[in-house]
């Protein structure tokens, strides 16, 4: 029979019963931990042997300290009686009323004062361990704070206590004026972070540079700063943390996120080179939104148009040579070069129709876009067409053949055989005789090739590509404009 659940509250508020809860307050009361977790079993035991639903905090307090006495011993039993359990709130008083103390809550206010995260929530657990055992359940918010600064002097000195009570006396949150904006919006340490990671920072160091940038300029008397100011802080302390080159990609790549014009960025590459991870991540780091497939293009084509009116577009690039054998003709068991990539420029050619529709509403929209798929053959979609656009084609390869069945199979994995392997192995020897065909075209019209790498490299190329092409890109007032002087030469380096 199955066993009514246990709950720790009221009827009307209640919360899931926790062994764990139980064990933390019997430590926090001086067991050891094997005696508790004896200890906190018995208590459920007895619990669900009575049938109980609902247990109030006082209650399990109460049948704690029964059982300690028991078990445990009186010292323990007396400690257990006199602290505030973990299973019961610590009500703090503050200007909004009373909210129930968070060590979560107290661990990210610490982390501005530079603790890394495991510290400042061991620090906010020792503050909360100290409430618990003097038994305190209600106190004010500065008392909290008194305490949380006597935990930082003792575990890591008086720098700390008076970091955090500069803090405490400049709070707020911190508002950030945009461009031509009048009105302030949140400051946001995950998007500071997550372009500094684009331009080559280390995790440790990006959401240092954050911490201190936020705790900087949040003490300014009105607590609203532009978003300029909020760079110029940045760039200074990358310049301090990792040098000068880091730095100036990073202010390159402020206008990769807010460009004159929209970028486009081409990712092309047979099946199975790991296109769509890589599109996902160059996004991420650009900081761009929209990613499309154009699989997902060819899709839409195709319910539009007819097999019978093209047929190559309802066929895949690799096989799409089979629709252009004329009728009753017998079908080789492998193409010619020629007819493979008669096929498949034919389908490309379909498809890129409704490619140039999707660049063109981008760049109708202003906004920047990243394409991904095997039909950005180098030479279809032209920048000359796209004049309001910044277009940077690229090429994903895996010279390897290995490799590159390794990908296929490791794809079947993850896909759970949604996208068959033994298909693409039928295949594979067109798949790789369309790589060499986009190989050759790449080199010949000077598109970068992405070869053969991991994850990571492959994005922080594909970013240098970016920055490099949209560097050469601007005219000579925009770089003036959006970036200074010292970038007003277009055969600079973004990396330095």
């Amino acid at each position: 029979m199955t066993q009514p659940e246990l709950r720790i509250g009221t009827a009307r508020h209640a919360f899931p019963f926790s062994r764990g809860l139980l064990v933390e307050s019997l430590v926090n009361a001086g067991a050891e931990g094997a005696q508790a977790a004896a200890a906190a079993r018995r208590i459920e035991q007895q619990l669900r042997l009575a049938r109980r639903t609902v247990v109030s905090p006082a209650e399990l307090q109460a049948l704690m300290v029964e059982v300690a006495r028991d078990v445990l011993g009186p010292e323990v039993a007396r400690a257990a009686e006199a602290q505030t359990p973990a299973f019961a709130d610590i009500l703090v008083t503050a200007k909004k009323g009373e909210l129930p103390f968070s060590r979560g809550v107290l661990a990210r206010t610490l982390e501005d004062t530079g603790l890394s995260s495991k510290d400042a929530y061991a620090t906010a657990s020792v503050v909360d361990v100290r409430l618990r055992q003097r038994g305190v359940r209600r106190l004010s918010a500065e008392e909290i704070d008194n305490l949380t600064e006597d935990a930082l002097a003792q575990r890591y000195g008086e720098h700390l206590r008076l970091t955090y009570r500069y803090l405490r006396h400049n709070r707020g949150k911190l508002g950030v004026i945009g461009e031509g904006s009048t009105v302030p919006g949140p400051f946001s340490k995950g998007i500071l972070v997550q372009s500094m990671l684009a331009a080559g920072v280390t995790p440790d160091v990006a959401r240092k540079v954050a911490r201190v940038t936020q705790r900087d300029l949040r003490g300014r008397e009105d607590r609203v700063v532009t978003r300029q100011a909020i760079q110029a802080k940045v760039e200074a302390l990358l310049r301090d943390e990792v040098g000068p080159d880091v730095s100036a990609r990073y202010r390159l790549l402020r206008v990769i996120r807010r460009p004159p014009r929209p970028v486009i960025v081409l990712l092309g590459g047979v099946s199975g080179t790991g296109k769509s991870f890589l599109a996902a991540e160059i996004a991420y780091r650009l900081g761009i939104a929209r990613v499309v497939s154009t699989d997902s293009i060819r899709e839409v084509m195709r319910a539009m148009v007819s097999p019978a009116l093209v047929p190559t577009l309802h066929a895949s690039t690799f096989n799409a040579w089979e629709a252009l054998l004329p009728p009753g003709a017998e079908r080789p068991e492998r193409p010619t070069r020629e007819a493979l990539l008669a096929g498949f420029r034919d389908q490309v050619g379909q498809v890129s129709v409704g490619l140039s529709a999707v660049v063109e509403r981008s760049v109708q929209e202003g906004s920047s876009l990243v394409l991904e798929g095997v039909h950005l053959v180098p030479g279809y979609l032209r920048a000359e067409a796209f004049q309001g656009a910044l277009m940077v084609p690229m090429l994903v390869t895996l010279p390897d053949p290995a490799e590159h069945r390794r990908h296929f199979e490791s794809r079947d994995a993850e896909t759970a055989a949604s996208r068959p392997l033994h298909r693409y192995m039928a295949y594979f020897d067109e798949i790789r005789a369309m790589q060499d065909e986009l190989e050759a075209l790449a080199r010949a019209q000077g598109v970068p090739l992405l070869d053969g790498l991991t994850l990571d490299e492959s994005a922080e190329q594909a970013v240098d590509v970016v920055l490099r092409q949209v560097m050469v890109a601007l005219t000579p007032e925009e770089r003036q404009n959006l970036l200074g002087e010292e970038f007003s030469d277009t055969s600079l380096d973004p990396r330095g």
